[in-house]
């Protein structure tokens, strides 16, 4: 080891990047995060990353040992110095630990996404050329993260063998906007694997199509199971208002689907329901979804504009102390404000009549390409994915924005694209 180098310091870096790296990866999906937001994380992400950059094989050797005990975060941390250092034989064994640990697989995916794509010459394609399916599915993954086509080997990897592996091609198939790859995805619409159908049919309406490929989501809302709520938000952004009403009024049978419901109302955009909408937050187990549907409608930042409430008191929605408590599920509200029913029942009273019944809203105008452009630089990360989406269905081809990426990469391609 170096002698220049402090091991407790290099330690430091390595705990901090990982843990740093773990709050990033909820963070992207986060309800209350904006991309300035993310900046601030990214920025110190990045100083800790480069310390362990400085320390070089040093550093190598101390993150590679925190892999004893893998977390997400730990292999993206290893994989970032592994790939910078262009270390073949500590990313070939963090690529063995990911294979055999699907839980930390997105830390190791999310560092070919973090680097520079120069970084990555020479190493993405021995990957996409790899005669292991789960190489070549990070070697897909690092491609569309970066914009970059993979050629033939897409082509061939939407027939492959291995389930994962195909669905992992059509997921870039569509998310990159290969439109020649459009009659390929509907034929994989009929494949045996739930997630490869489910995938497959995303593709196809990304990529175009509006007949099969629409009729294929609607059969995955109809069925229970875990794509089924990808597949009624991106079937409603299609629907007109008749036929979103009648998907609304369907739902609203199930009072078990009422989440499901409120969601949905947020996708349609419709200020039909806003007074409904109004109606729900006064139950506190519904009132932070339902002020989030708001927003997507209006386009309002409630707590910004003073239109929330302070916590209510002795009230638990997550896992508590208790340890005789059986219910360990995480709040899925977590990090929305609370909405106050009465302030914005007044503010609907006076601003509502500019929104029209019957037209969809997406963040407080029409969806339109210059208006998901300002979603994508302004609003918050749940907003600015659905705005990514409306952008690739408005003109199909078009690439989806990569939400996920570093704030400072994604903020330089927004600059690109205003001017």
């Amino acid at each position: 080891m170096n002698n220049r180098v402090v091991p407790v310091v290099v330690w430091q870096h390595a705990e901090d990047a990982a843990l740093l790296a773990n709050t990033r990866a909820h963070l992207v999906r986060a309800p209350h995060v904006k991309l300035h937001h993310l900046r601030r994380l990214d920025d110190r992400l990045a100083a800790h990353l480069d310390g362990l950059a400085v320390a070089g094989d040093a550093a190598a050797v101390l993150t590679m040992a925190a892999l004893e005990r893998p977390g997400s975060g730990e292999t993206f941390t290893a994989a970032v110095g592994a790939i910078e250092l262009r270390d073949a034989g500590h990313l070939d064994k963090l690529l063995a630990i990911a294979e055999a640990l699907p839980d930390i697989r997105s830390g190791l995916i999310g560092a070919f996404g973090w680097v520079s794509a120069t970084t990555l010459r020479g190493i993405t394609k021995p990957l996409l050329d790899a005669p292991n399916a789960f190489h070549r599915q990070v070697g897909l993954a690092a491609c569309a993260m970066h914009q970059v086509d993979p050629g033939a080997v897409l082509v061939a990897a939407l027939k492959d063998a291995d389930a994962a592996l195909r669905a992992r091609a059509l997921r870039v198939a569509g998310e990159r906007g290969q439109v020649e790859l459009l009659q390929a995805c509907l034929n994989a619409m009929a494949d045996d694997d739930v997630r490869c159908a489910f995938e497959a049919a995303r593709a196809a309406v990304l990529l175009g199509d509006r007949v099969t490929a629409v009729t294929a989501l609607h059969a995955t809302c109809a069925e229970p199971g875990p794509w089924r709520g990808r597949a009624l938000g991106l079937a409603l952004r299609l629907q007109t208002p008749a036929a979103a009403h009648a998907a609304l009024k369907a739902l609203s049978q199930d009072q078990a689907s009422v989440r499901q419901l409120i969601r949905a109302i947020g996708v349609v955009g419709d200020p039909h329901y806003v007074p409904w909408l109004v109606q729900q937050m006064h139950d506190l187990k519904l009132t932070r979804l339902a002020g989030e549907s708001f927003s997507f409608i209006t386009g309002l930042d409630l707590a910004d504009l003073d239109l929330d409430r302070k916590p209510p008191e002795n009230i638990e929605l997550g896992p508590n102390d208790d340890p005789d408590d059986t219910n360990v599920a995480m709040d899925e509200d977590d990090s929305l404000p609370w909405p106050d029913p009465d302030k914005i029942a007044a503010w609907w009273q006076a601003s509502g009549p500019r929104f029209s019944p019957g037209t969809r809203f997406f963040m407080g105008e029409p969806p339109a390409p210059a208006h998901c452009l300002a979603v994508l630089k302004t609003g918050f990360q749940r907003q600015r994915i659905a705005a990514a989406e409306y952008l690739c269905l408005m003109k199909p081809g078009t690439a989806m924005f990569n939400t996920a990426a570093p704030a400072w990469r994604q903020q330089r391609l927004l600059a690109q694209m205003a001017a």
